[in-house]
């Protein structure tokens, strides 16, 4: 027998000639997989046993890793890929074998990695990120205990969300709210709690579908309302909503166009009119208003994205709106609107199996805040949509001057790009802004797949056979992390 370090031994007849040829004793791969050791047998070598001890392991934890490495050993000699001679290489050194297939099985999944693709509210990448200091101080009282629903004046039961719903006062004086995990939740609440087994009347042209193929009529259905559908894809008039009301008729629902537009020969009832619709025949008027922004778009050039406080204005009973899209800060989905119904929403027992978790209360409170402050630079979302020309084509020119002198052998330019702001808010908008233009040696999809491997990875986008990585969502103390990965991405 041949030994492959301490206490691993196999057959002599698997192994190949030392220059790589295949010796006249070489057997089948059948009788290198015989040769591999046991799992138990691996977990005993001095080697690992000192390993295990030095990292504090179980011993359950090791084993499972040792069989992975084991796996990849015997995967990779049913596909030719390892021979006698390379898997007695892998077998001599077991403890780092093994402890690299062990940082794999631990590494963690979800890292930072530089937007660069000019969407500032990216689905795929976390949506918004949050504030510095939010973030910090969720992750400081995340460690320790706190009054999430303790009251420290009189020492009895405190309420979840009343940090969050004193905020949401001050911003939209005169309303009450109810905050649940996501925009989705909270219009599965609102119907669940107005319609249940009543007809919910919206848009034939409003049914859409949001991220993950969620569709509002599958939400509707899984909130035990009934929908009915008025009017055409393209032309729904107020009319049609009073010829849907009757006795059945649970809610009035609108659902704002955030992800889509509709052009051409079109007609949508206005918000409006269905609330005077719902005044006349007592039914309550609903709007998923999708992102919710509680800034005006108007200051950075888009003018058909309302505010939350517009639409109330017009009197709807209830809107819905997300947290992590144009807000700016952690998922979670708002209801607001008027006292009476927002008490029948809070009464529904659906509501404790959606509500926030201490994290997302202590984020959502945070975040709102720098809105009551008035600070609104604070939010990441929102200063990457307000930043001025000037300082998006300054970092531009910085960031090229200092891969110019990498001398990375790419023709580099400094280019006007167009951002989005994403997030299914303001669809077709574009929002100017400044990037780097890279053609690289190779081919543009080779380098954009390179840069997702550099640390920290980052995400660009093709344009023109050319890679352009938009200034705009890569955050500011990001630009030597960015200048870093490109020139890796490059010269590598």
């Amino acid at each position: 027998m041949f030994s492959f370090g301490k206490g691993v031994d196999v057959d002599r007849s698997v192994m190949v000639a030392q220059d790589g040829k295949a010796s006249k004793n070489k057997q089948p791969p059948v009788e290198l997989l015989r040769n591999l050791p046991a799992v138990e047998r691996v977990l005993e070598h001095p080697e690992v046993v000192a390993w295990i001890e030095d990292v504090g392991c179980s011993r359950q934890f090791a084993a499972r890793a040792t069989g992975v490495f084991l796996e990849e050993i015997r995967a990779a000699l049913v596909s030719g890929e390892l021979d006698g001679k390379t898997m007695k290489t892998r077998l001599d050194n077991l403890a780092a074998g093994v402890a690299s297939v062990a940082g794999k099985l631990t590494r963690p999944h979800l890292r930072h990695v530089i937007n660069a693709t000019g969407i500032v509210v990216h689905t795929n990448l976390g949506r918004s990120p949050w504030p510095a200091a939010v973030a910090a101080r969720t992750a400081s009282l995340g460690q320790r205990y706190l009054n999430l629903e303790f009251d420290l004046e009189d020492g009895g039961r405190g309420q979840r969300a009343q940090a969050v719903e004193s905020l949401v006062n001050q911003l939209l004086p005169g309303t009450e709210v109810v905050v649940v995990n996501n925009n989705a939740a909270a219009v599965l609440l609102v119907l669940n709690t107005l319609a249940e087994c009543k007809e919910v009347v919206v848009s034939r042209g409003q049914l859409v579908e949001i991220g993950g193929s969620f569709r509002i009529p599958e939400v509707m259905i899984k909130s035990h309302s009934i929908l009915r559908e008025v009017g055409t894809t393209n032309r729904t008039r107020s009319r049609d909503f009073e010829e849907a009301i009757g006795p059945q008729t649970g809610a009035l629902l609108s659902v704002h166009p955030s992800n889509y537009r509709v052009v051409g020969f079109t007609e949508e009832a206005e918000l409006e009119e269905l609330v005077a619709l719902g005044r006349d025949y007592d039914v309550p008027v609903v709007e998923d208003l999708g992102s919710g922004c509680l800034f005006d778009l108007r200051d950075v050039g888009i003018h058909d994205e309302p505010t939350v406080a517009q639409r109330l204005a017009t009197g709807v009973d209830l809107v819905t709106f997300s947290g992590d899209k144009l807000l700016g800060g952690p998922q979670a989905g708002f209801i607001v609107g008027k006292p009476e119904y927002i008490a029948h929403v809070r009464s529904n027992p659906l509501y404790r199996a959606l509500r926030l978790d201490k994290a997302t209360t202590l984020a959502l409170e945070g975040t709102l805040a720098i809105y009551v402050n008035g600070d609104l630079d604070g939010i990441p979302t929102i200063r990457m949509l307000r930043m001025p020309m000037a300082d998006l084509e300054s970092r531009a020119k910085a960031m090229a001057n200092r891969l110019i002198k990498k001398e990375c052998g790419a023709l580099l330019e400094i280019v006007k790009v167009f951002s989005q702001v994403g997030g299914g808010g303001a669809p077709g908008k574009d929002l100017p802004s400044f990037g780097l233009s890279i053609n690289p040696p190779d081919t543009a999809h080779a380098l954009v797949a390179r840069l997702r491997t550099t640390d920290p990875p980052v995400i660009a986008r093709i344009a023109g056979g050319r890679v352009i990585l938009d200034v705009r969502t890569v955050l500011p103390d990001e630009d030597d992390a960015l200048v870093g990965s490109i020139a890796k991405a490059l010269i590598d």
